[in-house]
C-alpha cells in the first residue's frame, strides 16, 4: 500500500506546481481527461518585454531632490538661474518662446530639415506639413484645410463648394463643424508662435507680486468675455446650410454654444435635437450639466434642472462616465446651502455605479462644503474625511480640474489654521506620481506660499527655518508678503540674530525695493537693545539697507526715505559706536525734510 500512496502524493504534488505556475487546474484535468482533442498550446516566453523608459524610471527613483539646487529645468544655464518669483516666470516664458521659435523656423522652411537621423524616429521634432497642397477646389482640399486648422480658410472653401453646388458629405460637415465649435470660429494660435497671452504674460512678470496677481485675473476674466458666441456665426451658418444632419451634429453645435457661453441657446439647440427623435452623448450632457446653473436664477432650479437632465440621460440610455459626475458636483458649487447634502447623494451615486472619484471631484466637494466667510467648524470638518479617503493613493489626470485639488486643500488648511492637516496634504502629494498634479508655476507657488504662510503661524521657529531652507529656492520664492510672515515669525521666538541673514536673502529673492518689508526689517533691529557682537552686526545690515535706499534706478531712487527709516538706521549706528556715520544719517534727515524721532 506505500509504493501507491507514495505515487499518489508525487501526483498531488506535480498538480500544485502545474497550478502555482500555469494559474488553470482545470485546463490540465480538461487536457487529461480529453486525450483525443486539440490541446491548447502554451507559449513560454524566451524574454521579457521591458517599457523603453524602465531603466530610466529606475534610475530615476533612486535620486532625491536637491533642496539646495534650483529647478532642474534651470539647470541647462547656470547663468540665468532665477533668483525672484518674477525671475522665474520671465525665464520660463524665455524657455517656451525659444522651443516655439526652433519649431516656427523647422516648419517654415522643412526642406533644410528633411534628413532624419534619430533613432528610434521621433515624428514630433521632424517638420510639419502647415500650408495647403491641393489647390483646386473640392471636398478633398477642404478636408486638408480642416486638419491643417485652417479656421478661415476652411470656411472659404466650403462657401466655394456651396456656391458651385458640390455636395459635401456628411462627414466632412461634421468635421468642418468640430472645427469651428472648438476653436469659437476664430484662427488658432499655432504651437510655434508666441500668442498674445504669452506676451502679456511675459511683460507682467516684470511687475509686483500682488499687481500681477490681480491683473492676470482681470486678464483672464476679459479673455471670458471677449471669447463670445456671436450671433449667426459660421458654426450655425454651416449647421443650416447642411442638407442632413445626424447626432453628432447638434451634439458638435451644443458643447460650441456651451463651451463660449450661449447657454440659453444651447438648450434650445438640446430641445431641437429631442424633436427630431434623437439622443445626444455622454459629452453633451456633461456640458449641458455645466450650463444649467447659468439658465436658472434660484438655487431650487438650478438643482432641478440638473436632475431633469439626469433623467433624460437615464431614458435615453446613455451611460454616465467620471466627468459626468464631476461636472454635476462643479454645479452644485453655484447652488447654495441646499448642495451639501446633494454632493453627498452624488458621491454615493458614484459608489453604486463603481466610478472612482478623481482629485477634481474632491476639490468640488470642499468647494461645496467650505466656504471660508460662513462655514462653521462642523462643516469644514469634510476636509479631513477626504483626506482619509485620498490618503496614500496615487492618482491620474481625468479631469482637467484636477490639478485645482492641491492649491484649494492648502487653502483651506490656512483658513482653519490647522498645520497638521496641512502636513497630510503634503504627504498626499509625496505619493507616487501626485506632484504631477499640482499644476502650473503659478498653482505651485501658491501651494508653497500657503503652506510656509500657515507654518510662520502655527510652528516654532526651527521647524519654519528647516522647511525654509527646503522649499528655497527649489520648489519655491516667497513673495514679500511670505518674508513678512518669516520675520513676524522670528519675531515671535525671539530669534532676532537671523535677520541680518534674513536680509541678505531679501535682495537676493528681488523685494529689498519693497518699503514695508524694509521698515519691518530696520524695526525689528532698532526696537531693542542687544550685545555688542549682535549691535555691530545690526549695525552693518543698517548699512546695506542704507545703500539700497541710495541706489537709483534711471536717476531716480528706488526707495523713499521715511522719517522712521532714517531714525532706525541711525539708532542702530549709534549703538554699535559708529559715530560719524549716524551723523551722516543726521544731514539726511535735513536733506529729506524729515523730523527725527
Amino acid at each position: 500500500m506505500a509504493a501507491p500512496c507514495v505515487r499518489l502524493n508525487r501526483l498531488s504534488t506535480i498538480s500544485n506546481v502545474l497550478r502555482h505556475y500555469s494559474g488553470s487546474a482545470a485546463l490540465f484535468q480538461k487536457t487529461a481527461s480529453e486525450p483525443s482533442g486539440p490541446a491548447e498550446e502554451i507559449v513560454i516566453p524566451k524574454r521579457k518585454t521591458w517599457d523603453k523608459l524602465a531603466v530610466l524610471q529606475s534610475l530615476a527613483s533612486t535620486v532625491n531632490r536637491d533642496p539646495t539646487a534650483v529647478h532642474y529645468m534651470f539647470q541647462d544655464d547656470p547663468y540665468l538661474v532665477p533668483k525672484t518669483s518674477a525671475e522665474f516666470r520671465l525665464f520660463s516664458l524665455s524657455q517656451e518662446s525659444g522651443r516655439n521659435a526652433a519649431q516656427y523656423i523647422v516648419n517654415i522652411h522643412p526642406k533644410y530639415f528633411e534628413k532624419d537621423i534619430a533613432e528610434p524616429h521621433i515624428p514630433c521634432l521632424m517638420p510639419q506639413n502647415l500650408e495647403p497642397l491641393i489647390e483646386e477646389v473640392s471636398e478633398a482640399a477642404l478636408k486638408e484645410r480642416i486638419h491643417l486648422r485652417k479656421v478661415k480658410a476652411a470656411v472659404d472653401m466650403f462657401d466655394q463648394l456651396i456656391q458651385a453646388g458640390t455636395s459635401i458629405s456628411l462627414e466632412t460637415n461634421n468635421c468642418l463643424l468640430d472645427l469651428l465649435c472648438y476653436y469659437g470660429d476664430k484662427e488658432p494660435v499655432r504651437d510655434d508662435q508666441l500668442g498674445q497671452k504669452e506676451s502679456e504674460e511675459l511683460k507682467e512678470a516684470q511687475d509686483d507680486d500682488q499687481k500681477r496677481r490681480k491683473r492676470g485675473r482681470l486678464r483672464r476674466a476679459s479673455d471670458l468675455l471677449g471669447v463670445i458666441w456671436r450671433e449667426n456665426n459660421n458654426a450655425e451658418r454651416v449647421f443650416n446650410l447642411m442638407p442632413e444632419r445626424n447626432e453628432h451634429s447638434f451634439c458638435t453645435l451644443i458643447r460650441g454654444m456651451v463651451k463660449y457661453g450661449a447657454y440659453t441657446k444651447a438648450f434650445s439647440m438640446y430641445t431641437d435635437l429631442l424633436n427630431n427623435r434623437m439622443n445626444a452623448d455622454v459629452h453633451t450632457f456633461n456640458a449641458l450639466i455645466l450650463a444649467a446653473p447659468e439658465v436658472q436664477e434660484k438655487y431650487n432650479e438650478k438643482w432641478d434642472l440638473i436632475v431633469d437632465l439626469l433623467k433624460q440621460m437615464n431614458e435615453q440610455k446613455v451611460q454616465p462616465n467620471l466627468l459626468t459626475f464631476n461636472a454635476v458636483m462643479k454645479s452644485l458649487r453655484k447652488c447654495g446651502p441646499l448642495a451639501r447634502q446633494q454632493a453627498i447623494l452624488t458621491l454615493n451615486e458614484m459608489k453604486a455605479l463603481s466610478t472612482e472619484p478623481s482629485l477634481a471631484t474632491f476639490d468640488h466637494l470642499c468647494g461645496v462644503f467650505y466656504k471660508a466667510a460662513s462655514a462653521s467648524r462642523a462643516q469644514s470638518e469634510i476636509i479631513h474625511e477626504v483626506l482619509d479617503e485620498l490618503e496614500g493613493k496615487n492618482f491620474a489626470a481625468q479631469d482637467p480640474d484636477d490639478v485645482n485639488f492641491f492649491a484649494s486643500a492648502m487653502r483651506v488648511c490656512l483658513d482653519l489654521k490647522d498645520v497638521d492637516l496641512a502636513y497630510r496634504v503634503l504627504k498626499l502629494l509625496e505619493v507616487g506620481e501626485n506632484w504631477k498634479l499640482l499644476g502650473d508655476s503659478y498653482q505651485q507657488s501658491m501651494f508653497y506660499g500657503r503652506f510656509f504662510n500657515l507654518l510662520c503661524m502655527m510652528e516654532h521657529i526651527d521647524v519654519i527655518l528647516k522647511w525654509y531652507k527646503e522649499l528655497i529656492p527649489s520648489l519655491y520664492f516667497p513673495n514679500s508678503q511670505g518674508m513678512l510672515d518669516l520675520l513676524q515669525a522670528l519675531d515671535t521666538d525671539n530669534r532676532l540674530e537671523l535677520i541680518p541673514q534674513i536680509w541678505k536673502d531679501i535682495k537676493q529673492l528681488g523685494h529689498s525695493n519693497k518699503p514695508d518689508l524694509v521698515e519691518e526689517v530696520l524695526e525689528l533691529m532698532a526696537r531693542d537693545k542687544h550685545s555688542s557682537e549682535l549691535q555691530a552686526s545690526f549695525a552693518d545690515c543698517a548699512v546695506d539697507i542704507k545703500s539700497v535706499y541710495e541706489m537709483r534706478d534711471k536717476g531716480r531712487a528706488s526707495l523713499e526715505w521715511t522719517a522712521s527709516a532714517l531714525g532706525n538706521v541711525a539708532k542702530l549706528l549709534l549703538r554699535a559706536g559708529r559715530t560719524q556715520e549716524a551723523w551722516t544719517m543726521l544731514q539726511l534727515f535735513k536733506t529729506n525734510n524729515r523730523v527725527p524721532r
